[in-house]
């Protein structure tokens, strides 16, 4: 089944073309019937403003049977066609200006669209490409990137396909058509390359990891732990696996409110760190668990330790200055804070330790300076912050503010 056709054809870039496809009156005026053809022109020009077609169809084709031999006329009969959805007229129409006039605006452009809605993609794509990678105009991009799109996935050209989109995301970066099918061809992309990881190697710890962290990330939590105990069935000593399961029972464990889940995980992310020493992230949640057990100098070791081996870690540095702070040392938070602020100063969470740290120092003009930043951070706070917040393969558990605020 081919991709569906991107949802506003009949948007600026045509509008666009009804001003340049239209025959000049020099060019009427040559002929010997200029004042039958200047009225046919008119009409057509009317009917087209109005958004009748049909109209506009018959008096351009009366022009055409007139003067054959004009570009332009062939070129809006073309648009006529398409905005019918007549799309092989179209194509005849637009070849037969072309011929008169390469130059013609736009015509190859609306050909190479008329021919992609026919399904003819090989045909299409010079023209969607120049369209989409060679035109300024944002109303032209866009279509011309939309088919292009829909063109590389119907052909299977899927490298192709994800490159368009993440252009079209780049130019586009809020048009909800674009986000839309920008996550369809990611996800037929990766759908395409699970099956035939799947047929070129079933039962591999590849297909089972791939599939661990598809259910993960889509909180199927059961089935993401039955997978990755899967893959260390097969290599015990694969590093980072441990990690990721420890991550999955954690993140199952809050879901369940099941304590049990959290003991096996922080078992995980031992044998991980037995295995794999510098894993920073299994350091850091094991300094989590013990932070929020009130284990305040078990937390911190695993904290320093996880910033021994990846010193730019945001989250660990927030960790770390939360546990100094509860342990009353601000003068040892306040530079992990800073750290913190200066990898990520949009972090609201960042702030507000910075002023728990001023606070405790005395310094109540920092203090004041700090929760004001916290609460215009918090106060902004978009939905584009809210996706990115989406689990994904590489995250950990975020540092968060509860019921502190205020005390």
């Amino acid at each position: 089944m081919r991709p569906s056709r991107p949802g506003d054809l009949r948007n600026a870039f045509i509008i666009l073309c009804l001003c340049l496809c239209l025959p000049s009156w020099s060019a009427l005026s040559q002929s010997p019937d200029a004042s039958t053809l200047q009225s046919y022109s008119a009409e057509g020009k009317k009917a087209l403003e109005a958004g009748d077609y049909g109209e506009a169809e018959r008096a351009f084709e009366k022009l055409r049977t007139l003067a054959p031999g004009i570009a332009e006329i062939h070129g809006q009969l073309g648009l006529i066609y398409f905005q019918e959805r007549k799309f092989d007229q179209a194509v005849l129409a637009l070849r037969k200006a072309l011929q008169l006039n390469p130059e013609l605006p736009r015509a190859g452009t609306l050909l190479a669209l008329s021919l992609s809605e026919l399904g003819r993609y090989e045909e299409a794509l010079p023209g969607l490409e120049a369209g989409f990678r060679q035109t300024a105009e944002p109303a032209v991009q866009r279509i011309c990137g939309l088919q292009l799109e829909r063109a590389y996935t119907s052909l299977q050209r899927d490298g192709n396909a994800v490159q368009t989109a993440v252009e079209l995301q780049r130019l586009f970066p809020s048009d909800p058509e674009i986000l839309y099918r920008t996550g369809k061809v990611y996800g037929n992309s990766a759908s395409l390359t699970m099956r035939r990881l799947a047929q070129s190697a079933p039962g591999s710890v590849w297909l089972h990891l791939a599939e661990a962290e598809t259910n993960e990330s889509q909180g199927n939590y059961d089935s993401a732990i039955i997978e990755y105990r899967q893959v260390l069935a097969a290599d015990p000593r694969r590093p980072g696996i441990h990690y990721l399961l420890g991550r999955t029972l954690l993140a199952r464990s809050r879901s369940t409110r099941n304590s049990t889940d959290e003991g096996l995980a922080l078992k995980e992310l031992e044998q991980e760190l037995q295995l794999d020493p510098g894993n920073a992230s299994s350091a850091y949640e094991i300094g989590e668990i013990h932070r929020n057990a009130g284990e305040l100098k078990e937390a911190q070791k695993y904290f320093e330790l996880s910033l021994n081996y990846y010193p730019a870690f945001e989250e660990a540095h927030l960790g770390l200055a939360s546990t100094l702070i509860s342990l009353r040392k601000p003068e040892l938070a306040l530079p992990h804070v800073q750290q913190a602020i200066a990898l990520n100063a949009g972090n609201e969470v960042s702030w507000y330790r910075l002023s728990q740290a001023y606070r405790l120092l005395g310094n109540a003009q920092e203090q004041k300076r700090a929760f004001a930043e916290f609460q215009r951070l918090r106060s902004q706070k978009s939905s584009q912050e809210e996706e990115q917040r989406v689990f994904s393969p590489n995250d950990v558990t975020r540092q968060e503010l509860g019921s502190e605020i205020g005390h």
